[in-house]
């Protein structure tokens, strides 16, 4: 699941102001990794500086668990906002999405977009995954964002190799809150 967070967290990172073009560029039906990076090539890219991470797990779902793994797991998610301060240096900004894709590619990941619009501010996308024998998740993200800020909602319904689901709703947003600690 690292690969999943490595690209939802590349999505939170940036201003989806592209073009309103199809990022499958080959037709195939299928956005790779690197079709997406390109997609992203026009979009605004962040600010260098400190950034505010928010993260809040909104809802878990686990249809046929038992009640008492389900409480469990909410407990473990349930710990309201998370936030954390990270410093994002002006070549980390520069390289955005397409350095966050290479590096997922790098990690052998298995991950393809079935979906990237990214246009105007806002971004929507539907990645799919499957970890090997680990499982398969499938996860949505909607949000906007600009060169300061961003907002995402995500949705990752993963299935387990057992057959076993879960459904995670989350809710982050980044703001820029000054320039990094010297």
């Amino acid at each position: 699941m690292r690969r999943i967070a490595i690209a939802a967290v590349a999505s939170l990172t940036l201003a989806a102001c592209g073009g309103s073009t199809s990022a499958d560029a080959d037709g195939d039906g299928e956005i790779t990794m690197e079709e997406a990076a390109a997609k992203t090539a026009d979009m605004v890219k962040p600010q260098p500086g400190k950034y505010r991470a928010t993260v809040e797990f909104v809802d878990i779902e686990m249809p046929g668990a038992p009640q008492q793994v389900q409480d469990m797991m909410r407990g473990m998610f349930d710990q309201g906002p998370q936030t954390h301060e990270y410093c994002l240096t002006e070549e980390e900004a520069e390289r955005g999405f397409e350095e966050m894709a290479r590096q997922a590619r790098e990690d052998d990941s298995n991950c393809s977009f079935e979906k990237f619009d990214a246009d105007g501010g806002r971004i929507d996308a539907v990645m799919n995954c499957n970890t090997g024998g680990q499982g398969a998740a499938r996860m949505t993200m909607q949000g906007t964002g600009d060169e300061t800020s961003s907002q995402m909602t995500m949705t990752m319904d993963a299935e387990g190799p057992g057959g076993e689901t879960m459904k995670m709703t989350m809710q982050s947003s980044q703001e820029r809150i000054g320039d990094c600690d010297a």
